[in-house]
Protein backbone atom coordinates (compact mmCIF):
# COMPACT_ATOMS: atom_id res chain seq x y z
CA UNK A 1 0.00 0.00 0.00
CA UNK A 2 1.33 3.53 -1.15
CA UNK A 3 2.07 5.97 2.25
CA UNK A 4 0.44 9.31 2.03
CA UNK A 5 3.04 12.15 1.91
CA UNK A 6 3.65 13.71 5.37
CA UNK A 7 4.30 17.28 6.24
CA UNK A 8 7.07 17.73 9.31
CA UNK A 9 6.38 19.93 11.60
CA UNK A 10 8.71 22.21 10.78
CA UNK A 11 7.23 22.35 7.66
CA UNK A 12 3.91 22.96 9.27
CA UNK A 13 5.47 26.01 11.45
CA UNK A 14 7.44 27.56 7.95
CA UNK A 15 3.73 27.35 6.15
CA UNK A 16 2.36 28.83 8.89
CA UNK A 17 4.72 31.81 9.00
CA UNK A 18 5.01 32.25 5.57
CA UNK A 19 0.63 33.13 6.08
CA UNK A 20 1.47 35.23 8.72
CA UNK A 21 3.86 37.47 6.42
CA UNK A 22 1.06 37.31 3.83
CA UNK A 23 -1.08 38.09 5.95
CA UNK A 24 0.58 41.26 7.96
CA UNK A 25 1.92 42.42 4.06
CA UNK A 26 -2.06 42.55 3.02
CA UNK A 27 -2.70 44.51 6.55
CA UNK A 28 0.06 46.83 6.36
CA UNK A 29 -0.34 47.96 2.13
CA UNK A 30 -3.77 48.16 3.66
CA UNK A 31 -3.24 50.75 6.32
CA UNK A 32 -0.95 52.53 3.80
CA UNK A 33 -3.09 52.78 1.16
CA UNK A 34 -5.95 53.77 3.86
CA UNK A 35 -3.81 56.23 4.74
CA UNK A 36 -3.11 57.80 1.32
CA UNK A 37 -6.61 58.42 0.78
CA UNK A 38 -7.35 60.11 3.94
CA UNK A 39 -4.86 62.18 2.93
CA UNK A 40 -6.03 62.91 -0.26
CA UNK A 41 -9.26 63.85 1.10
CA UNK A 42 -7.90 66.53 3.66
CA UNK A 43 -5.69 67.56 0.74
CA UNK A 44 -8.91 68.39 -1.39
CA UNK A 45 -10.64 70.19 1.33
CA UNK A 46 -7.68 72.19 2.57
CA UNK A 47 -7.05 72.88 -1.04
CA UNK A 48 -9.74 76.07 -1.59
CA UNK A 49 -8.95 78.16 1.42
CA UNK A 50 -4.79 77.33 0.55
CA UNK A 51 -5.56 78.58 -3.46
CA UNK A 52 -7.47 81.64 -2.11
CA UNK A 53 -4.47 82.73 0.38
CA UNK A 54 -2.18 81.88 -2.51
CA UNK A 55 -3.68 84.21 -4.80
CA UNK A 56 -3.93 86.84 -2.47
CA UNK A 57 -0.16 86.79 -0.85
CA UNK A 58 1.21 86.78 -5.25
CA UNK A 59 -1.75 88.23 -6.90
CA UNK A 60 -1.58 84.94 -8.87
CA UNK A 61 -4.48 84.56 -11.62
CA UNK A 62 -5.21 88.62 -11.50
CA UNK A 63 -6.38 88.35 -7.51
CA UNK A 64 -5.62 92.27 -6.04
CA UNK A 65 -3.60 92.80 -3.16
CA UNK A 66 -5.40 94.34 -0.14
CA UNK A 67 -3.99 97.74 1.66
CA UNK A 68 -4.19 99.69 4.81
CA UNK A 69 -3.41 103.03 3.50
CA UNK A 70 -2.65 105.13 0.54
CA UNK A 71 1.18 104.60 -0.85
CA UNK A 72 3.64 106.24 1.02
CA UNK A 73 5.45 107.55 -2.56
CA UNK A 74 2.34 109.30 -3.98
CA UNK A 75 1.00 109.32 -7.52
CA UNK A 76 3.19 109.82 -10.37
CA UNK A 77 2.36 111.44 -13.33
CA UNK A 78 1.88 108.21 -15.90
CA UNK A 79 -1.98 107.86 -15.94
CA UNK A 80 -3.47 104.40 -16.45
CA UNK A 81 -7.12 103.24 -17.57
CA UNK A 82 -9.28 101.42 -14.98
CA UNK A 83 -12.77 99.90 -16.51
CA UNK A 84 -15.52 98.43 -14.30
CA UNK A 85 -16.84 95.26 -15.06
CA UNK A 86 -19.98 93.09 -13.03
CA UNK A 87 -21.71 89.81 -13.37
CA UNK A 88 -24.29 88.43 -11.66
CA UNK A 89 -23.98 84.27 -11.33
CA UNK A 90 -27.24 82.29 -11.88
CA UNK A 91 -29.57 81.87 -9.36
CA UNK A 92 -29.40 85.32 -8.27
CA UNK A 93 -32.06 88.01 -8.72
CA UNK A 94 -30.47 90.82 -8.60
CA UNK A 95 -29.17 93.52 -11.32
CA UNK A 96 -25.08 94.54 -10.20
CA UNK A 97 -23.65 97.67 -12.46
CA UNK A 98 -21.01 100.19 -11.76
CA UNK A 99 -22.21 103.72 -11.63
CA UNK A 100 -18.59 104.58 -13.91
CA UNK A 101 -17.90 101.99 -16.97
CA UNK A 102 -13.91 103.55 -17.28
CA UNK A 103 -11.68 106.13 -15.48
CA UNK A 104 -8.55 107.29 -15.96
CA UNK A 105 -6.34 107.85 -12.97
CA UNK A 106 -2.87 108.57 -11.98
CA UNK A 107 -0.89 105.56 -10.96
CA UNK A 108 -0.36 105.71 -7.09
CA UNK A 109 -3.56 107.87 -7.16
CA UNK A 110 -6.09 106.73 -4.73
CA UNK A 111 -9.77 106.52 -5.80
CA UNK A 112 -13.22 105.95 -4.49
CA UNK A 113 -15.73 104.51 -7.00
CA UNK A 114 -19.25 102.94 -6.53
CA UNK A 115 -21.33 99.91 -8.07
CA UNK A 116 -25.06 99.69 -7.89
CA UNK A 117 -26.82 96.44 -6.70
CA UNK A 118 -30.62 95.88 -6.54
CA UNK A 119 -32.56 92.96 -5.62
CA UNK A 120 -35.39 92.59 -7.92
CA UNK A 121 -36.76 89.59 -6.47
CA UNK A 122 -40.12 89.88 -3.97
CA UNK A 123 -38.15 87.98 -1.44
CA UNK A 124 -34.64 88.12 0.84
CA UNK A 125 -31.56 87.15 -1.15
CA UNK A 126 -28.10 86.80 -0.33
CA UNK A 127 -25.11 87.20 -2.28
CA UNK A 128 -21.28 87.43 -1.84
CA UNK A 129 -19.03 88.88 -5.02
CA UNK A 130 -15.64 87.48 -5.68
CA UNK A 131 -13.03 89.39 -8.08
CA UNK A 132 -10.31 89.20 -10.16
CA UNK A 133 -8.10 91.86 -12.38
CA UNK A 134 -6.71 91.83 -16.54
CA UNK A 135 -4.34 91.29 -17.81
CA UNK A 136 -3.41 88.57 -14.87
CA UNK A 137 0.10 89.88 -14.73
CA UNK A 138 -1.78 93.38 -13.01
CA UNK A 139 -3.01 91.73 -9.50
CA UNK A 140 -0.23 91.91 -7.56
CA UNK A 141 -0.14 95.64 -8.44
CA UNK A 142 -3.97 96.46 -8.09
CA UNK A 143 -4.18 97.78 -3.97
CA UNK A 144 -7.98 97.59 -2.85
CA UNK A 145 -8.05 99.52 0.08
CA UNK A 146 -12.09 99.18 0.85
CA UNK A 147 -13.87 96.73 -1.24
CA UNK A 148 -17.48 94.95 -0.55
CA UNK A 149 -16.24 91.24 -2.01
CA UNK A 150 -15.95 88.32 0.05
CA UNK A 151 -18.66 89.80 2.42
CA UNK A 152 -21.89 88.25 2.47
CA UNK A 153 -24.75 91.10 1.37
CA UNK A 154 -28.24 90.33 2.40
CA UNK A 155 -30.71 92.07 0.28
CA UNK A 156 -34.40 92.71 1.16
CA UNK A 157 -37.31 92.51 -1.32
CA UNK A 158 -36.55 95.59 -4.25
CA UNK A 159 -33.80 96.84 -2.36
CA UNK A 160 -31.27 99.51 -3.73
CA UNK A 161 -27.71 99.59 -2.27
CA UNK A 162 -24.05 101.55 -3.01
CA UNK A 163 -21.52 99.82 -2.65
CA UNK A 164 -18.24 101.27 -2.85
CA UNK A 165 -14.51 100.43 -3.80
CA UNK A 166 -11.26 102.33 -2.79
CA UNK A 167 -8.12 101.67 -4.72
CA UNK A 168 -4.78 102.78 -5.88
CA UNK A 169 -2.42 101.04 -8.47
CA UNK A 170 0.69 100.55 -6.53
CA UNK A 171 3.68 102.61 -8.06
CA UNK A 172 6.13 100.36 -8.34
CA UNK A 173 4.22 98.80 -11.10
CA UNK A 174 6.37 101.38 -13.67
CA UNK A 175 9.75 99.64 -12.61
CA UNK A 176 8.06 96.46 -14.39
CA UNK A 177 9.21 96.14 -17.59
CA UNK A 178 6.64 93.13 -18.32
CA UNK A 179 3.73 96.18 -17.63
CA UNK A 180 5.70 99.20 -19.93
CA UNK A 181 3.17 99.59 -22.47
CA UNK A 182 0.43 98.84 -20.06
CA UNK A 183 -2.54 101.47 -20.69
CA UNK A 184 -5.92 99.43 -19.32
CA UNK A 185 -6.68 97.56 -16.26
CA UNK A 186 -9.97 95.57 -15.99
CA UNK A 187 -11.63 95.28 -12.25
CA UNK A 188 -14.05 92.60 -12.24
CA UNK A 189 -16.75 91.37 -9.94
CA UNK A 190 -19.34 88.36 -9.94
CA UNK A 191 -21.63 88.02 -7.47
CA UNK A 192 -22.69 84.58 -6.74
CA UNK A 193 -25.87 82.96 -4.59
CA UNK A 194 -25.44 82.21 -0.70
CA UNK A 195 -28.26 79.39 -0.05
CA UNK A 196 -27.80 79.65 3.92
CA UNK A 197 -27.32 83.64 4.14
CA UNK A 198 -26.70 84.68 7.82
CA UNK A 199 -29.68 85.83 10.35
CA UNK A 200 -29.07 89.13 10.37
CA UNK A 201 -29.46 91.10 7.47
CA UNK A 202 -25.86 93.52 6.98
CA UNK A 203 -26.35 96.92 6.80
CA UNK A 204 -24.84 99.00 4.01
CA UNK A 205 -23.17 100.95 6.78
CA UNK A 206 -20.72 103.91 7.17
CA UNK A 207 -18.67 102.67 4.83
CA UNK A 208 -21.03 103.06 1.95
CA UNK A 209 -21.46 106.70 2.13
CA UNK A 210 -20.17 108.72 -0.61
CA UNK A 211 -17.13 110.30 0.42
CA UNK A 212 -15.46 111.34 -2.93
CA UNK A 213 -12.29 110.16 -3.77
CA UNK A 214 -9.65 109.92 -0.91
Amino acid sequence: MDHEPTISRDQSRTARKGVGKGLGRDVLVASICGGVVALMVGASYAAVPFYNWFCRATGFNGTTQVATAAPTTGPIARKIAVRFDSNVAPGLPWKFEPEQSEIEVNIGQVTTVFYTVTNQAARTTAGQAAYNVAPLTVGSYFQKINCFCFTEQTMAPGEKREMPVVFYVDPSIADDRENDGLSTITLSYTFYPVKDPAVKPLASGEGDKRKGNL
